[in-house]
């Protein structure tokens, strides 16, 4: 479905492949290229063939985890494994009621409707989705006070998928009208490696054993990640060596881009350095840590703090962050005593 006016380019369905962006064309199209996430997929291949073998529309579905790890990627193969077309919006992009009734209005029979950060919903335009995921209909209500009439209209059944990486922050009524949840967690270094191979071969690149172990150690057990680093050592395998990626080249390359031996970026090494300078190795809260880096808590959270947390290099208590000793032997610095001389933040 197109549609001329610029606010509604939403609803154009994703099945256009020349309008898509370059970098979505390494993205699997069906749960059998898909790498990674097994029992979520198994879950949803057995959801899906069940909604299709009783030709009913597909239970809603509510994505949560980091960045990076696939929520998108799934809710386009859900589209694809039905044989619908999918709907992309975002919650910051719904602004009023009428953003999403104009979306709901315009789904046919068993579209995906992929709504991303849904945690970041208004809490009007929440209010809508209440009786359209319960009861396939909208609520519109004309003229105020004594006058106010309520008229209810279906809508076609359709799937909601949600992603967010903030599960938390939704609403009780909103996260208990889903029927389907996934919890995608980070990906393991041979899961990531098999990623990269993928993608290299989708690039046309040349890349040996050892130089894809390499990327995978380094891409924080994200496969968004390990996919931009693939392209960024790409670029100087293809200017600064022989257009092969192997592991030398892999680790020149990450050099240059800040990142270290276990995927720290120079945002992450400011963060434990400033744990540790500033206040003593912890226990600290966010938003003095976040102040102190002049970085919004939201950036913290989401793009720093979950990958320290699983490396074990960040503890989180009651009391605020604290740094375990792993990071300190990551970072070759002995712990902090009592009027010991703090020590300058290293240059980066």
């Amino acid at each position: 479905m197109k549609t001329d006016d610029k606010k509604f380019d939403l609803l154009a369905p994703d099945t256009d492949e020349e309008e898509k962006p370059a970098h979505f064309d390494l993205r699997p199209k069906r749960f059998a290229e898909y790498i990674g996430q097994q029992q979520i997929v198994e879950m949803l291949k057995i959801a899906v063939e069940a909604a299709q073998k009783r030709e009913e529309v597909l239970d809603h579905v509510l994505f949560y985890g980091p960045p990076g790890l696939g929520k998108t990627t799934l809710a386009h193969i859900i589209a694809n494994e039905m044989g619908v077309p999918v709907v992309h919006t975002s919650g910051p992009a719904l602004e009023k009621g009428g953003d999403l009734l104009s979306i709901l209005t315009h789904l046919e029979r068993g579209n995906v409707l992929f709504i991303d950060e849904i945690h970041r919903l208004p809490k009007v335009v929440e209010e809508f989705l209440y009786p359209a995921m319960e009861d396939f209909a909208v609520d519109i209500i004309f003229d105020k006070g004594m006058n106010a009439r309520s008229y209810r209209s279906k809508l076609e059944q359709f799937t909601l998928v949600g992603a967010t990486t903030r599960a938390g922050l939704l609403s009780a009524p909103l996260r208990e009208r889903f029927g389907i949840f996934g919890s995608l967690d980070f990906y393991s270094e041979g899961d990531l490696e098999k990623v990269i191979v993928r993608s290299a071969s989708i690039l046309n690149v040349s890349i040996d054993e050892a130089g894809a172990q390499e990327i995978a150690r380094r891409a924080r057990g994200t496969p968004r990640i390990a996919n931009r680093l693939l392209r960024r050592i790409r670029d100087y395998a293809e200017v600064r060596a022989d257009g092969v990626i192997t592991k030398k080249v892999a680790d020149r390359a990450l050099a240059l881009e800040g990142i270290d031996v276990l995927g720290l970026t120079p945002l992450d090494i400011r963060f434990l350095n400033v744990i540790i300078q500033v206040y003593k190795g912890g226990p600290v809260g966010l938003e003095a840590i976040a102040a102190t880096l002049q970085e919004e808590p939201d950036t913290l959270v989401d793009m720093v703090e979950p990958f320290l947390l699983k490396a074990g290099l960040l503890a989180r208590t009651s009391s605020g962050r604290k740094l375990t000793e792993l990071a300190y032997k990551h970072l070759k610095i002995e712990p902090l005593v009592k009027g010991a001389r703090q020590m300058e933040l290293p240059k980066i």
